[in-house]
């Protein structure tokens, strides 16, 4: 496993987005799996940044998105496809086609399929960019879930609902379930990219790449692939 340290979030950002960047630059059609959240909106920053300098070009590129709310529609604000189109999608030259992310309003066994279809047409992930959840959740692959699914439904622990009901006006719209990529389907990208970012990841870092590998820390299963990167700044690696 690599692992980079920047100095704050903004380096930690650039140094993501540099290897991110650099593996489009190398293969134009690759297909990068994408990841929402706080943590990754630095790095699309940098990259929308360097398309308008004309550093990158992402019209050939194909997105792969993690996992989205199970029940909420595209258009809905608080959607992960909304996240993606208002945060990345809409500010480069990707044509629209050319981005996946689960429907949250299609039914579970039908949406699954349907998506595990959608990885293996694109050859499957080239690059797969994952931020750590404070559990140790990659996805939405929770702790104590099993290592060998692909797309699946799941329900969300309190600890998970507790972080994301500051994107919503009241604690009763965060959605209890979502569809994500499960930790087989992540595992099979050809390249993984882990960010993480300040203090209060610094002892699930520690757990997850430095731990014992267990279902009770599903990023600690990144510890068995063959090519990992991980960028933090210098707060989130303070304890490895």
């Amino acid at each position: 496993m690599r692992i980079y340290r920047g100095k704050d979030y903004k380096d930690m950002s650039r140094k993501a987005a540099n290897i991110l960047s650099a593996q489009v630059i190398l293969k134009p059609a690759c297909v990068l799996g994408l990841a929402t959240g706080s943590t990754p909106l630095g790095v699309y920053s940098q990259l929308i940044e360097w398309y308008r300098k004309g550093d990158v070009d992402f019209s050939e590129v194909v997105t792969i998105n993690l996992d989205e709310y199970k029940g909420l529609a595209p258009e809905n604000p608080q959607s992960y496809r909304s996240f993606m189109n208002e945060n990345f999608f809409k500010h480069i030259n990707i044509r629209p086609e050319n981005t996946n992310v689960p429907e949250g309003l299609a039914p579970e066994a039908e949406e699954c399929a349907r998506y595990d279809r959608v990885i293996r047409a694109a050859g499957g992930v080239d690059m797969q960019l994952l931020g750590l959840g404070h559990n140790g959740h990659i996805g939405f692959n929770e702790p104590g879930g099993s290592f060998d699914k692909d797309t699946h439904c799941v329900s969300l622990t309190e600890s998970t609902i507790e972080a994301n009901k500051r994107f919503f006006e009241k604690e009763e719209e965060v959605p209890l379930k979502a569809y994500t990529m499960g930790i087989r389907s992540i595992m099979q990208a050809r390249r993984i990219l882990v960010i993480a970012s300040g203090a209060d990841k610094a002892a699930v870092v520690k757990e997850a790449f430095r731990g014992p590998i267990t279902p009770q820390v599903p990023a600690s299963v990144l510890q068995l692939h063959n090519n990992v990167t991980l960028v933090g700044d210098l707060d989130a690696l303070s304890m490895i």
